[in-house]
């Protein structure tokens, strides 16, 4: 009879309703552009040794992996817009929007090409959402 008193004990603990408040899904400390980052130069680096190379299956492995690092860079930079920035954040950094919205668009358009150049941009516009970033956190 114990065990089942201290099981459904424990069972209402579980799916007791609680209240949380927080901007992100965890409390702050997980969200880091650095991992969008480290995929953007990836990306670049697929681009640069496609480009320095005459293997076609080793230029196919590399349009892969540049397309699978562009993928990534899209969605650590959506989780940093959609689960760590807040609207206040907006209002002190108004270019903002547009600074993800291009980062997003440049990591499609690395997908497309195998220019080194677009590659360097990404990494470039993910900078200056980090310089944000790490303004919101003082």
């Amino acid at each position: 009879m114990r065990l089942i008193n201290r099981i459904l004990t424990l069972a209402d603990a579980v799916s007791a309703p609680r209240s949380v408040s927080a901007h992100c899904d965890l409390p702050c400390g997980v969200y880091d552009p650095a991992q969008a980052r480290l995929e953007a130069q990836s990306v670049k680096a697929c681009q640069e040794k496609y480009a320095g190379s005459d293997d076609p299956d080793f230029k196919v492995r590399a349009v892969l992996i540049k397309e699978e690092r562009s993928e990534m860079v899209k969605h650590h930079l959506w989780v940093l817009w959609t689960d760590y920035f807040k609207p206040e954040h907006l209002a002190a950094h108004p270019d903002l929007h547009d600074l993800v919205w291009k980062a997003t668009k440049t990591a499609g358009e690395a997908k497309k090409t195998n220019d080194p150049a677009v590659g360097q941009r990404l990494i470039d516009e993910i900078d200056a959402i980090a310089e944000i970033f790490w303004a919101t956190k003082k």
